[in-house]
């Protein structure tokens, strides 16, 4: 997937989150992603979150250390 389509899907989420109420936005930002993304997904998503995540909304920069790494095959 080109980044510039990762960035805009993780913020959509991220943009959702913001919205709802309480403080574990950044941990249910990760949770949708751990079920709804692919590993492939999330690996390169958290790839580019260790390049800086130039682009993406806080939330999901907060929501890193939540995300499940895929396991390698």
């Amino acid at each position: 997937m080109s980044p510039e389509k990762m960035i805009t899907m993780a913020n959509q989420i991220a943009t959702f989150f913001s919205s709802q109420p309480g403080d574990d936005q950044a941990e249910r930002v990760a949770a949708h992603l751990n079920d709804f993304w692919e590993p492939r997904m999330r690996s390169q998503l958290l790839s580019y979150l260790d390049q800086g995540g130039a682009g993406l909304h806080p939330l999901v920069i907060d929501a890193q250390s939540h995300i499940a790494a895929p396991l390698d095959s």
